[in-house]
């Protein structure tokens, strides 16, 4: 029976069909859930930019809302993961009764088990009720719904973005004019009702008009600053009054008497003062903020880059610009140096950086590949590359050069030496010292070298040490290695009687000396003043002493390299130490002491001008004379001490009240300098003098006023602080006691 249902199951196309319809009924169902939902998630997304684009004050909320809404769609989309054919097969039986709950039978089972006629009767006959089915109401996508909303949230983010706005004006705050000594105005006078400072920085600055909160305020440099007074009814014209420059009346707009205003351009800090009426207001400080020059750094390349041979022959640049309002150009210099010797030639190229900085930003990272051969370099060639940059007010920066050079590697070594095997160290490094060191190293790593190895690095210190002994045998005129460590007699063998001395007195017959009758010839006058290379002992001017040693080092050298060329290093070994030794006497013997030479002024006339406190011949120099005075401390000490005595209550002495008074003009010369922060003490000694000289106390004000004069006192000298000693330094002094 399960043959026969088994080859049933093979001939009906109808079960195919239905596993078909149902995999299609879903995937149109996914794909429909899915666009709808991802349309109505654009469509807020879109909304809230045109939200932020409106109101940028809710930036912050715009972009927590854009996050939710990305959230809940990723969520939505993930749930879609869960409708697989069970869910389909489970929803269409709920919808169509006909199917009796079977049209999960269509689902290909995982079980590998044969099975029976019935299950597959009533496949064959779901399969049939299926295909006269439409799916399409069974799962339903609510997709008009969705759709409408999103276009919905469309149109309102459209409106939000393109209707015009109505620009809002802000509104202009106040600012307070106090005036200390004005009488209580009548009804009937004029008075001021208002008073707005309006601040227009410089264009360049892109930033707008503002109002200031307070009488003291900050401005750009080269800000334009607009005073507007409004007074009750119409009455004379305010003056400001600026510090060192004098003053400037207001003047009345026109068809309005009582509305009064002044324009002043301001480029350094300073003070002001309100006129009106008879009466002057407080100080008021400006305080200016300087426009910088770019600030530019090069992060690559290094000061100086070596480019090797086989690296790629270009070089990255990296360069950090910022300014405080903006930036508008930026370069890169190049200086190109080709060739060697006398035949070098400079050439100066540019590269131009604006595309970092076409937008006047406040900060940019600009970068650059510079290709060698590009520039026309070759290998031994060299550049120099810094950066400049300008802002939008013209200042302008740089960077130190950096160099970059370009590995020459047409320079090659002597081929002999190479082919020798001598040891790589350059030969102004390979002192005596240096052979000693070496040797010793040689002597420790001996147990675990090969005799090859350890016959092989003899033999190199051996040519080191040749080298050496070459070189100091130029101070004895040995120039050829032939002369070197030969004695005045020759050699005699151990045991053989020595070569019979000549003289002139000997008996033999000895011949004539060159010239005529036993004349000296020119040569031989000469000869105590020749200098001979080829001589030890002619060849130069050292005394004896020093020659004497510098044959027994050359001879100690002899036998140091005849060891090492043995290979025998423990045996050099002592020659060496006695040459080393050696050369620190001769080097002791040979030092001179010149006296150092200056020039010997002539002695003064003391009976003259001792004691005679005349001041006409003496001058300051340039230095000192551009150089800032300090501030008057003997008047500062006074009046800090004067204040000392009023806040302990003690009454005042008249040079105190006057060392009080002298205090006025160095507050005001430092509010000058300083407005942000000593205009206010400034402010408070003038409060503080009227109760001074009738004798109330004030001890807020004199407590500013005081803080002020200690600050425009010179830092006091770091005192001597004795530092903790440690156990060490403790019983090392206590060992010292004893």
């Amino acid at each position: 029976m399960n043959t026969a249902a088994s080859s049933f199951l093979t001939v009906s196309p109808s079960v195919a069909a239905a596993q078909q319809q149902l995999h299609a009924a879903r995937q149109r169902f996914l794909v429909q859930q899915a666009t709808t939902i991802s349309v109505v998630a654009a469509a807020a997304l879109v909304l809230l930019t045109a939200v932020a684009h409106r109101w940028p004050q809710l930036n912050g909320a715009a972009v927590a809302g854009a996050l939710a809404a990305l959230l809940v769609t990723a969520w939505m989309l993930w749930r879609l993961r869960r409708f697989n054919p069970a869910a389909v097969a489970r929803r269409l039986d709920r919808h169509f009764p006909e199917l009796e709950d079977s049209t999960g039978l269509l689902l290909p089972s995982g079980s590998n088990e044969p099975e029976t006629l019935l299950p597959t009767l009533q496949r064959q006959r779901v399969a049939e009720r299926l295909a006269a089915l439409s799916l399409t109401h069974a799962l339903p996508v609510p997709a008009l719904p969705r759709l409408a909303v999103a276009a919905v949230l469309a149109a309102a983010a459209a409106g939000l973005w393109f209707w015009p706005v109505r620009p809002v004006a802000a509104p202009e705050s106040t600012v307070a004019l106090r005036f200390p000594d004005a009488p209580k105005a009548a009804p009937a006078q004029p008075r001021i009702l208002s008073t707005t400072i309006r601040v227009s920085p410089p264009t360049y600055t892109k930033r707008a008009a503002y109002t200031a909160a307070a009488s003291s305020f900050q401005c750009p440099q080269g800000s334009v600053v607009r005073w507007t007074i409004r007074l009750s009814q119409p009455g004379p014209a305010p003056e400001l009054r600026l510090a060192g420059r004098g003053g400037r009346v207001f003047r009345a707009l026109a068809n309005q008497p009582t509305v009064f205003v002044a324009d002043q351009s301001f480029t350094a800090s300073t003070l002001y003062q309100i006129r009106f009426a008879g009466q002057l207001s407080e100080d008021y400080a400006v305080e200016v903020i300087p426009d910088r020059a770019p600030v530019i750094s090069m992060l690559a390349p290094r000061p100086y880059t070596l480019v090797g041979a086989r690296r790629r022959p270009e070089i990255a640049v990296r360069v950090q610009l910022r300014d405080d309002y903006a930036l508008t150009r930026a370069r890169l210099v190049i200086t190109t140096a080709q060739g060697s010797g006398e035949a070098v030639k400079f050439g100066e190229t540019t590269t131009d950086l604006n595309s970092f900085v076409r937008a006047q930003p406040r900060a940019a990272t600009a970068t650059a590949t510079l290709r060698l051969p590009a520039l026309g370099l070759t290998f031994g060639d060299e550049l120099y590359v810094y950066a400049e940059t300008w802002d939008n007010a013209g200042h302008r920066a740089r960077t130190d050069a950096h160099l970059v050079q370009w590995e020459d590697t047409a320079a090659t070594g002597d081929l002999n030496s190479i082919a020798l095997g001598v040891n790589p160290v350059p030969v102004y490094f390979r002192s005596q010292r240096q052979i000693i060191i070496d040797t010793e190293k040689l002597l420790a790593e001996r147990r675990r070298l090969t005799p090859a190895q350890i016959q092989e690095r003899a033999n190199s210190l051996g040519e080191d040490q040749k080298v050496l002994r070459l070189r100091y045998g130029k101070f004895l005129g040995e120039e050829y290695e032939q002369s070197i460590g030969e004695s005045a007699r020759p050699p005699v063998a151990e045991g053989d009687e020595p070569a019979e001395e000549h003289h002139a007195n000997d008996g033999h017959d000895h011949s004539a000396e060159p010239g005529e009758g036993g004349i000296p010839t020119a040569e031989a006058l000469a000869e105590p003043y020749v200098h001979r290379h080829d001589d030890s002992e002619t060849a130069d001017f050292l005394e004896p002493q020093v020659k004497a040693k510098l044959r027994t080092v050359l001879s100690q050298m002899w036998d140091a390299e005849l060891q090492l060329r043995l290979a025998q290093p423990a045996a050099a070994l002592p020659f060496e130490y006695r040459a080393l030794r050696l050369l620190k006497e001769v080097q002791q013997q040979t030092r001179a002491y010149v006296r150092k030479s200056g020039v010997d002024l002539p002695p003064l006339p003391e009976a003259e001008k001792r004691l005679t406190g005349d001041l006409s011949a003496a001058t300051i120099t340039p230095r000192e004379a551009a150089r800032t005075l300090p501030l008057a401390q003997a008047e500062v000490r006074a009046a800090l001490a004067a204040l000392g005595t009023y806040q302990a209550g003690q009454p005042l002495l008249p040079r105190e009240k006057q060392a009080l008074e002298a205090a006025g003009p160095v507050l005001a010369a430092a509010a000058l300098r300083q407005p942000g922060t000593m205009l206010p003490a400034l402010q408070a000694w003038r409060q503080l003098m009227p109760r001074v000289r009738s004798g109330q106390p004030s001890r807020q004000q004199a407590v500013v006023v005081e803080r002020a004069l200690i600050r425009l006192l010179p830092a006091p000298p770091a005192s001597p602080v004795r530092q903790p000693a440690n156990p060490l330094a403790r019983r090392y002094f206590k060992e010292l006691s004893r």
